[in-house]
């Protein structure tokens, strides 16, 4: 899978929170479906004693730079939660 057409399509027709505090907003009320972090993210906020077990987390690869750039953002993203998928296929991404 293409991460980052599955990422503009998900963005783009579906419901996407863009950012760490979203991210957590999302997670802790349990509207997200899937939590990607990149590298750079302080991890320990979504990976901790906090942690949210039922939701997945994908651990992207890149900077926070490169996965705003994925989504098509001229800014870093450090997370972003997948709230609603619309089109996009991007639920069935591995996460470990």
């Amino acid at each position: 899978m293409d991460l980052a057409h599955a990422l503009k399509v998900a963005l783009q027709t579906g419901k996407v929170r863009i950012g760490l505090t979203q991210s957590l907003e999302a997670a802790s009320s349990r509207a997200a479906k899937l939590l990607i972090v990149a590298s750079s993210c302080p991890e320990k906020k979504l990976t901790g004693p906090a942690r949210f077990d039922r939701i997945p987390i994908y651990h992207y690869e890149g900077t926070a730079v490169e996965l705003g750039a994925a989504c098509g953002k001229p800014f870093p993203i450090s997370a972003l939660a997948i709230v609603d998928a619309g089109s996009s296929a991007i639920l069935s991404l591995e996460t470990g």
